[in-house]
């Protein structure tokens, strides 16, 4: 991969995974899933493991639905501290510190921890094929 062609998909990548934090905030939840691989899977460890975007959709579905997230929530996704490493040209790897605020009032921490993302490129760009979600507990 040329250093040109790398930098250019280091920034998809990172705009990718902004978008979705974004997306997930907003509540656009059709927007989200296509950000995901067809069989692209998601860990947290409260909610479990989803694998394929309708199993995805559904759990943002019920995020959506019981308030703790999306429009009318308060609450908002960051990303910081991020890397990204290539396997090879249509693989790649980012870790990333993330925290969640509540922003109704004066901005609270509510939760922060670790992505370990995998991503893939595919005919539609690069779309998040795995994602393990670690919470800080300390």
């Amino acid at each position: 991969m040329s250093d040109d062609t790398r930098t250019e998909a280091e920034r998809d990548i990172r705009n990718l995974l902004a978008r979705l934090a974004h997306l997930a905030d907003d509540g656009d939840i059709e927007t989200y899933v296509q950000l995901w691989a067809e069989d692209g899977s998601w860990y947290h460890p409260h909610y479990g493991e989803m694998t394929g975007r309708a199993a995805i959709r559904e759990s943002l579905q019920k995020r959506l639905a019981a308030g703790g997230q999306g429009p009318g929530s308060h609450m908002r996704h960051a990303i910081n501290t991020q890397w990204v490493r290539f396997e090879d040209d249509d693989r790649a790897f980012s870790q990333a510190y993330w925290f969640t605020m509540r922003v109704e009032g004066k901005p609270v921490l509510s939760n922060a921890g670790r992505y370990d993302d995998e991503l893939r490129r595919t005919p539609d760009g690069w779309k998040l094929f795995r994602r393990s979600i670690t919470i800080d507990t300390d």
